[in-house]
């Protein structure tokens, strides 16, 4: 599907803030993402075009940020920090409870589309580890029995 008429918009709208078209390649790509859960080729060609890039340069952006989801994801995002003060503070157990609990792997979906569980770097709560982000909320301080019960908020 192309760019639709809003989502043209809103990239149009930002390019007063920049130098350049193409240096809004990254919001546009978060305002299609907002709009459709994820990038497709074909949005990615219509961007690359509006932008005046390259498919080539704008996918070496789009897969260099792992944010940024080239392939249909869940309703909602599980990021699980992986940093070394998240293993440290039990981040095996955790992984080993949520994938569990969900039935899918790092990277996968669920069978619901309900969620999709990617592994992070870094959430910057390293004082507070383990952590886990869903879609914009950070949960820190978690053990396997907390990381369940925040899903449960999540339907």
């Amino acid at each position: 599907m192309p760019l639709s008429a809003e989502e043209r918009r809103e990239i149009e709208a930002e390019f007063p803030r920049y130098p350049t078209r193409r240096a809004v390649c990254i919001d546009a790509m978060k305002i299609v993402q907002r709009h459709r859960g994820w990038i497709s080729d074909e949005s990615l060609e219509d961007i690359a075009q509006l932008l005046e890039m390259s498919l080539d340069e704008l996918d070496g952006v789009a897969t260099f940020y792992n944010l940024l989801f080239r392939k249909p994801v869940g309703r909602h995002v599980v990021l699980l920090c992986d940093s070394v003060s998240c293993w440290i503070m039990g981040y095996d157990r955790l992984r080993e409870r949520l994938c569990s609990k969900l039935g899918a792997r790092l990277g996968e979906t669920t069978a619901d589309g309900r969620f999709t569980l990617l592994p992070i770097v870094c959430l910057g709560a390293c004082d507070h580890a383990p952590a886990m982000m869903v879609d914009e909320d950070l949960h820190r301080d978690l053990d396997p029995e907390k990381a369940e019960q925040a899903l449960e908020n999540y339907k």
